[in-house]
Parts: structure tokens; sequence; C-alpha cells
């Protein structure tokens, strides 16, 4: 940026470019703060130009000498003293505005941009950390519970709920054993009413072992049972819920408590009630019970009808009514006891 400046004294002297000019001009007047009171005019006029230059000019008439007629006091006033400038100031900030305005066109100026160090710089984004994932922990084995072990003899499984009517789906127990003594061999065929908690396996092991007792009816009787799942089985020994009973047993009638045996039929149908809760006249000895009722009700299939107790306190026949109650006789499981 170039800048010139010209100042002239009605002297020819040339002020001193540190001095501003109104306090020269006061001192000229002899001190008197009153300015140029005596006629001197003074005239100043700054023009400031920016674009292709900046050029500034000041011209300081300070009128004649003397002799110079004289403005009247009236219409001549005191100059206020002008405000010391700071040239290498106002020239710093004329470059800067040069340097930072935007031409609009002729004579306007733009926005003028913000100095450097007034920009903020961005923070830095903060490099991606990386987190290594900690390995989840394994799950604890699911144990598989043990399946629950049907009670021998009876083939019961868990907990038994007597159930009064599961329809009356029979199943087959599959499986096939020979007879083991001489005799009359009867085929056995074993079925369980579908629903019912019994291992059908157990329990038909639990039926051919009391058949085949010693003291079962292979003596009185001459025979031997086989077990088998054919269709031409001589007997069909049926473990049922209470109302399959009553259905498969009538016209006689079991009342939902009771077992029956049909020699036409061929079949021993065994109510499940009894089979879980026993008789009375047998207490807690469930076993015995067990195989008095399987021996009872083949007994009828072989044709074998009903007895009664003989005498107090003896054992009793195995065809008694046990169920109902042993007449005063000791209870028994067994055709040969």
């Amino acid at each position: 940026m170039s800048t010139s400046r010209r100042e002239e004294w009605d002297d020819g002297r040339v002020p001193d470019r540190h001095t501003p000019p109104n306090r020269l001009s006061t001192a000229r007047a002899g001190g008197r703060t009153t300015g140029l009171r005596h006629g001197a005019a003074v005239a100043a006029c700054l023009v400031v130009g920016l674009g292709g230059g900046a050029a500034t000019a000041e011209v300081w008439d300070l009128g004649r000498a003397a002799g110079t007629a004289a403005v009247p006091a009236t219409d001549v006033r005191a100059e206020p003293p002008a405000p010391e400038r700071d040239e290498s100031a106002a020239v710093s900030r004329s470059s800067v505005e040069r340097a930072g305005a935007v031409e609009q066109g002729p004579g306007l100026l733009g926005p003028i941009a913000p100095r450097p160090d007034a920009i903020t710089a961005p923070e830095p984004t903060p490099a991606p950390t990386t987190t290594t994932p900690e390995p989840l922990a394994e799950p604890a084995p699911v144990e598989t519970p043990e399946a629950p072990v049907a009670e021998p003899g009876s083939g019961l499984v868990g907990t038994v709920v007597v159930a009064p009517d599961l329809g009356g789906s029979l199943v087959v127990v599959p499986g096939e054993s020979p007879a083991p003594g001489s005799g009359t061999v009867r085929s056995v065929r074993v079925e369980v009413e579908a629903g019912l908690p019994v291992d059908g396996e157990v329990f038909a092991a639990a039926v051919l072992a009391t058949l085949n007792d010693p003291r079962g009816w292979s003596v009185p009787d001459g025979v031997t049972f086989s077990r088998t799942a054919a269709d031409d089985a001589s007997i069909r020994v049926v473990l049922a819920s209470p109302a399959t009973t009553d259905r498969l047993c009538a016209p006689l009638a079991t009342e939902g408590r009771y077992s029956c045996g049909n020699s036409v039929t061929g079949a021993a149908v065994l109510n499940f009630e009894r089979w879980v809760l026993g008789a009375p006249d047998f207490g807690d000895d469930l076993a015995t019970y067990r195989q008095y009722l399987v021996n009872h009700e083949v007994g009828h299939v072989l044709g074998h009808g009903h007895e009664d107790c003989p005498a107090p306190g003896a054992v009793a026949p195995v065809m008694v009514q046990q169920s109902i109650s042993a007449q005063g006789c000791l209870t028994n499981g067994w055709p040969v006891p």
C-alpha cells in the first residue's frame, strides 16, 4: 500500500510529520486555545480510496499573513482540536482492510474476512479404539432329568394319579417269551390303556412271573403260560382305567372299583384303581394284592368261580372275593399257598 501525504504551511515550512496540524496552528496563534480566531481558516479533506491503491491527502490552509482581512467573529468559530491520529495504526488498518475486503463494485467493500489468528482450528477427531470382547462364559450344561424308574412288580412310574376315564384306547405290549414249564401252553397277550403311568414291559413281566410261579395255576390246572403279542392269544390281560374297566366287563357291574375275568372272551380286566390302591383287607401289602388280582381274574378265564372262606382264620382260597372282603380268612394271593 502506498500512502502520500502533503502538508503545506503559508510560510513554506513543512511541519513535523508526527506533530498534529491543529497543535501547530494553536502554537502560532500564541498558545490560545480558541484556535484560529483572527481569521485563520482551516480546511481539511481526507480522501480514502481503495481498490487499485489508496492515497491520503491532507491540505492545511492557515490563511494569509496578519494583513489579510479578518473574517467576522460571528461567522468564524474556533475549531476544536482534531483528535490525534496514529499514522502507523491507520496504515496498518488500511492494509488489513485492503487485504480482507471483497470488491463489490465501484466504491463498495464487501465483508471483511476474519483474521487468520481468529479462526478456531477444528478439534482433532479421536482415533478409533479397538476393544477386544471378553470371551463369553460357557453355559452350564443342562442336566437331562433321568427318566423315572418303574416300580418292579407293578410297572408304575412316577407320581401316580388315577384318572377315572382315559378313553379306552388299548396298547399291546410288544414282546415274546416261551412257556417255562410242562403242561398245556396258554398264550397270554398283555395290554395297557394309553395314558396310564405304567411301564408296559415291567407290567407284562410282573404278570407272566405271577402266572408261572410254582404257587400259581400250573399245578392244579396243569398249564404253563407263554407271552405273545399276536391276536390269537388264548388269554388277554388288560390294565384299564375304572370307566374302561366297566365297559369291558359289562354286563357285569364292576362299579368303577372292581375287576373281572371272562372265560368266554378270554379277557382278564384289571382295574387300575385297584392296582394302585389295593384293597382294605390287604392293608399296605400291595405286592400280595397284585398277585392275588392277576391269579383271581385269570382263574375266572380258566373256568374257576367264586369261593367262600372255609373258616374264620383260615387261609382264604384265591377265588374268594378278597377285593371286597376276605370273610374272616387270612388274605392270600396264590392258588397253592
